[in-house]
Order: C-alpha cells, then sequence, then structure tokens
C-alpha cells in the first residue's frame, strides 16, 4: 500500500528542509502487544496505517514484562519440580542455578519471538513504519523527526513505566524496577520487592525457586483487587516455599552500606530492620505519556489523577485521538490491551462504540497455584444483583487429573445469577489460566449452566472442573418446584 504524500499548502522553507506529509486512516503510536494488534486489525480491514515507535518492536511486554517473566517463572518451576521430586519417588540432587544460563534462556525466548513482532511483518502487512520520538503540534498533527502526520484518527499505544516511590535513601542506592529486574545475570542473596503487585508476587516466587532469599513488602493488600479467597491460596503457597510476606508495611527508610542495603519496614508503630543484597521496586506502572505534548493536542488528563488521561471509554477530550493498554491506565496486561486494539479501531475505522466491556477480560497472576478471574466476583454480584446470584464450588483436590500430578491446591468457584447465567468465575489452582478461558468463552457468548453440562472434557483434564461445576449447579436446582413437578410426572407416566 503506498500512503499519499502531500507538501504542506503554506511551506515557505527550503526543498531539502521540507517535512513529509503521511495523511493514513490510522496512526498508531507505540509498537507494544496493543499498539500492535491496532495495526493488525486496521489493515484486516483495508485501512492505510502509520505505525510510529522510538523504541524496540514489541514494546515492553516482549522486551522486559510479560514474556521474559514468565520465561523467567519457567525456568524457576523447573528448578522446583526437581527440588520437590523425592514425593513421586525420585531422588534427585539439590539443583544448581546458573543465572546467567537462565538469563540466556530468557533471551533465547524473546529472541524466537521477535521476528514475529518485527519490521518486516507488519511492512509486508502493509503498514508504514517510522522509528523516532512523537509529539502533537496541533489536534490533528502529529510530527516525528521530519515526517508530518496528519491521520484521521490516531491511537496511543505507548505502553506505561514504573513508579517509584519516596522513600528515604532510596535514591543513594541501586535498585531494579519490573522493567530492568531481568537484566540481571547473578544470583542474589537476598532480595527485598516493593509492592503488591501481579508483576512482584510473580518475581517473588520465581526467585524463591531459584535459591533467592525473599521478602516481598506491601502498603495495602498484596494482589489488590483478586478475590481475596484465591489470594490466601497463593500467598499460603509462597509462604510455605519461603517468601517472608508483609502486607500493609510501608518501606520508611533505606540505607547504604559498604555491605548489603539497610531497610526499615514499618507496619503500625513497630518498626523492623533488614539486611538485604538487593532492592526491586514492583508497584503500580503509569502511562507513558510525557513526550507526546498532548496539550497541544488538546487532550485533557484526568482531575483526580493528572498522570492519566480523561477518557470515555478508549476516547481521549479529542475524539480523532483513542488510547489503549498501559496509556490508558484501564488495565496493565498483554490480553487487556490486544482486547482494547480492536475496539478502538472498530471505533476508529468504522464508528462502533469505544466502550470497554471490562467483564470480558480474563484477570491473571501466573504464580504457583496461578489466580484468574474473569466477570463479576461475590462483592460485584452482591452489589448487582442482591443476594439473586448463587455460587457453585469446586476443590482441585477433587479432581483425578490434580491428584495425578499432586497439585491439589486450589479451588474453582462460579457466579451465577438467579437463570443460571453466568456472571463471573475465580479459579485458583493448576491450569487457572487455560480453565478460565472456558468461562471466558461461556461469558462473552451469554452461556448458562445448562450449556455446561453439556461440556465433555477430555478424562482425565483439570478442564474436568468446568463441568464439576455445572453438575455442583444441578445439585442446587433439587429444590426447584418445577424440577420436582417434571420428576413426578415423569415417575406417573412409568
Amino acid at each position: 500500500m503506498v500512503l499519499r504524500r502531500l507538501k504542506p499548502a503554506t511551506w515557505q522553507g527550503s526543498e531539502a528542509d521540507l517535512a513529509e506529509r503521511l495523511t493514513p486512516d490510522l496512526c498508531v503510536i507505540g509498537a507494544g502487544a496493543g499498539g500492535l494488534a491496532a495495526v493488525e486489525a486496521a489493515r484486516a480491514l483495508g485501512a492505510s496505517v502509520v505505525l510510529v515507535e522510538r523504541g524496540e518492536m514489541g514494546g515492553n511486554a516482549l522486551n522486559t514484562g510479560a514474556v521474559p517473566a514468565r520465561a523467567f517463572g519457567v525456568a524457576a518451576e523447573r528448578a522446583h519440580q526437581l527440588r520437590t521430586a523425592a514425593r513421586f519417588g525420585i531422588t534427585a540432587d539439590s539443583p544448581k542455578v546458573s543465572f546467567r544460563r537462565v538469563h540466556d534462556h530468557v533471551d533465547q525466548v524473546v529472541a524466537g519471538l521477535s521476528p514475529h513482532n518485527g519490521l518486516a511483518r507488519y511492512e509486508a502487512l502493509g503498514a508504514e513504519i517510522i522509528k523516532g520520538e512523537a509529539h502533537f503540534t496541533d489536534k490533528s498533527t502529529l510530527v516525528v523527526d521530519d515526517v508530518e502526520i496528519r491521520a484521521r484518527r490516531f491511537i496511543i499505544a505507548t505502553g506505561g513505566r514504573p513508579t517509584v516511590p519516596q522513600i528515604p535513601g532510596l535514591d543513594a542506592v541501586p535498585y531494579f524496577t519490573s522493567d530492568t529486574i531481568l537484566d540481571n545475570t547473578r544470583k542474589l542473596t537476598h532480595l527485598v520487592i516493593i509492592g503488591g503487585t501481579p508483576r512482584a508476587i510473580e518475581l517473588a516466587q520465581a526467585y524463591c525457586r531459584l535459591g533467592t532469599e525473599v521478602t516481598v513488602v506491601a502498603a495495602g493488600d498484596m494482589l489488590p483487587g483478586f478475590d481475596r479467597e484465591l489470594v490466601d491460596v497463593t500467598l499460603r503457597r509462597l509462604g510455605e516455599e519461603g517468601v517472608k510476606l508483609h502486607d500493609h508495611t510501608e518501606v520508611a527508610a533505606i540505607q547504604a552500606r559498604s555491605m548489603g542495603i539497610g531497610v526499615v519496614i514499618r507496619s503500625g508503630d513497630t518498626e523492623r530492620p533488614l539486611d538485604v543484597s538487593h532492592i526491586l521496586v514492583a508497584t503500580e506502572r503509569v502511562p507513558e505519556l510525557a513526550a507526546l505534548d498532548l496539550d497541544k493536542a488538546g487532550v485533557k488528563m484526568d482531575k483526580t489523577d493528572p498522570a492519566r488521561l480523561q477518557l470515555k471509554g478508549l476516547v481521549t477530550s479529542n475524539r480523532r485521538i483513542l488510547a489503549i493498554g498501559d496509556a490508558a491506565a484501564v488495565d496493565q496486561s498483554v490480553h487487556a490491551a490486544m482486547r482494547d486494539a480492536q475496539i478502538a479501531v472498530r471505533h476508529a475505522l468504522l464508528g462502533l462504540s469505544a466502550q470497554r466491556a471490562a467483564r470480558l477480560v480474563p484477570r491473571l497472576v501466573e504464580t504457583d497455584p496461578a489466580i484468574a478471574e474473569i466477570g463479576l466476583n461475590e462483592a460485584e454480584a452482591r452489589r448487582c444483583h442482591g443476594i439473586g446470584f448463587r455460587v457453585s464450588r469446586w476443590s482441585f483436590a477433587e479432581n483425578d487429573k490434580a491428584r495425578i500430578e499432586g497439585d491439589t491446591d486450589g479451588f474453582a468457584k462460579l457466579i451465577t445469577d438467579g437463570f443460571g447465567r453466568i456472571l463471573g468465575a475465580a479459579i485458583a489452582g493448576p491450569g487457572a489460566g487455560e480453565t478460565a478461558a472456558i468461562f471466558a468463552l461461556a461469558i462473552a457468548n451469554g452461556l448458562t449452566m445448562r450449556h455446561l453440562l453439556r461440556f465433555v472434557a477430555p478424562y482425565p483434564s483439570k478442564a474436568e472442573i468446568v463441568s464439576r461445576l455445572g453438575t455442583e449447579y444441578l445439585r442446587h436446582e433439587k429444590d426447584n418446584p418445577l424440577l420436582r413437578y417434571w420428576m413426578a410426572l415423569v415417575r406417573l407416566l412409568g
């Protein structure tokens, strides 16, 4: 596809200084997971697209975030499996961990996925890609170096950056953030993680399994926003494995020392000193927007939080400009950003709704046991439906595949309304993310518990828990007057 290029009508400078002007249907700023998904969706509709990226293709998700973190976590899982093999009658020596080789494994995973996120692939799709720093000059113009882009619509997909809390002494010592920790190539003696986010908890378990002493300090709850029943299952496992967890605790001070780092934590009126080797700041991320000059584009920031955009759905105060993923600060997961991209593109090119369907997006913590949620949780169901909802439960201890694998911690629960419609699901246990995908499909398509009763899972599999929940729901139907009448009628007819 060839994009139309125009010379500015009012240009007064020399031909050598003339900026190139592009007028695509859509300009996407940021080549992370959400930005790339937006490019693919727009090209699938036949739209002309310009993609702007100042850094590496694939963004945070591929280079410093979800992909390398999961690859690192898988390496830690292998070490844990070796360490616990004796329960299966297999005696193995204590695993020897080379952080250099673990780092190489992570790099190989990223390198293997890079072509799928690379320049060549998206140029082959027909997108024009511009490398450089972008900024708006007015409500409809974006400039990158000597290129002027006047698109019909813009999508901001610039991702986010870690926040660094104001802690006395933190600026006097070296520390990792969630974007830099996986660059580490050597064993850490005692790692203190500041924050109770999903990434903080995932890295805490992984580092502990690789032989590092780990302490997590969170100012509030661990994994805020997740079902506390599920969180308790996972945090109990982390505690058993040796991770020290301090919620509702603040880091009061950090002290540089000739050997190691001193950290003072405070809970209520009680202070406790810690001797640590390294610090990881893994608090919430904020949108990466500063370089865009959004004020020139008429884009307003949120009045209650100036670091975040004022949004209506995914649309900013300038109707030509939308935001997705971390840049929109609506969710900090790759799959949410990709879902946002589909919605934003359909709004930009087809005029469809730009409202997010948040209840359709799963929430996942990649720990062991994992945590996955989709749709309404119990508290939300109570607010929306009063007493008109039901919770069905099934334990992994009653799942044959989980027993075979010796991994029975956790349970699943399903929330339904009075008509059996599935409102939400929550799982803490092995393979929670994969099982949650079935419930995500059910909720997206308005399925009921009776549909689940038709679902036949292969045996043995953890997916059996889905049909078991359907059976559990039916067990509560025995008091339904219509069901009793029907059974009596069939009995009468012989």
